[in-house]
């Protein structure tokens, strides 16, 4: 069955009190409108920061609740197709992202999106255009997390990688998984290292579906080069190491392979790699090829 959800149903906290805005079954489409990461309230490159309500930033729209779905199953998140605006924000500002120590003020600029040469303008440099979510999961196991931070759960792990044609599976705590999305990019590199990526409006197709034959404990995202497993901790060094083990975990199963055994296959076939270095939780993703994936049957494509 096909649903539409508008950027209206938004909330700003993943929280397993929050009241469901839909329901669906497991095999279901939604398209989910969301906001921009500042919830449209810069309009101008002169608006000050500073008037901003910070405890309107980064929206999610949701949560959307799937029949059926049970603590420690897995929520697929197929992400079909995503249609961004036509322009988008990126800002800095002091003690906010890396350069944060060096910046005395907030600034934006606003820059125009081509569709057709899928391209955005940064004062006459064509920067290619990369759409992604940078908020998407489940409802945390325990306290509610703010949609700025990632988790176990999910929330703000800010991926180039979660775009069109992926694959998201998500450890779920909670009946229905309470799932919500927001604060796409209409451009962004990896570790998002001013604070902003091109914050974007965007319509999500997403097709949601219930797993019972997986068993992980964060986010593991699929695409046709391979899996991702996606760490959020404090520090970026724990993350990186949480997410080798992860993923080895997950695999060792399929793979028949001791622990030993599994480091030496990673270390030739694996890559360390960052999600983002400027949320309250750092985000490393560890990459396994497909190829890797394929010699060991692990169930991700069917």
């Amino acid at each position: 069955m096909h649903h539409n959800l508008t950027k209206d149903n938004k909330f700003y906290a993943m929280d397993k009190n929050n009241a469901p805005a839909l329901y669906v079954d497991s095999g279901d489409t939604v398209v989910m409108e969301a906001h921009d990461c500042f919830t449209g309230q810069i309009t101008s490159e002169e608006d000050t920061t500073t008037r901003l309500n910070w405890d309107e930033i980064n929206p999610a729209t949701g949560p959307v609740y799937v029949n059926g779905l049970k603590p420690g199953n897995v929520l697929k998140v197929t992400i079909e197709k995503l249609d961004i605006g036509d322009e988008g924000i990126v800002v800095t500002g002091p003690e906010s992202g890396v350069m944060g120590d060096e910046l005395t003020e907030f600034t934006r600029k606003i820059l125009p999106i081509d569709k057709e040469k899928q391209t955005v303008d940064f004062d006459g440099l064509e920067i290619p255009v990369n759409k992604m979510i940078g908020v998407i999961g489940v409802a945390p196991e325990g306290d509610p997390v703010n949609n700025g931070t990632p988790g176990d759960h999910g929330g703000n792990m800010d991926s180039i990688k979660i775009t069109e044609g992926a694959t998201l599976y998500l450890p779920v705590f909670h009946e229905g998984g309470l799932f919500g999305l927001g604060d796409a990019h209409g451009a962004m590199g990896d570790g998002e290292i001013g604070v902003s990526g091109l914050e974007v409006e965007c319509e999500a197709t997403v097709k949601l579906e219930i797993v019972e034959d997986i068993d992980i404990s964060h986010p593991l995202l699929v695409n046709e080069e391979g899996a991702y497993m996606n760490v959020s901790k404090v520090d970026l060094d724990t993350a990186v190491d949480q997410s080798v083990k992860e993923m080895i975990k997950f695999l060792k199963p399929y793979a028949g392979k001791s622990v030993d055994e599994m480091a030496k296959l990673l270390s030739l076939t694996g890559h360390t790699q960052v999600n983002q270095i400027v949320d309250p939780k750092k985000t490393a993703r560890y990459f396994v090829p497909k190829y890797v994936l394929d010699h060991f049957g692990v169930p991700l494509y069917k």
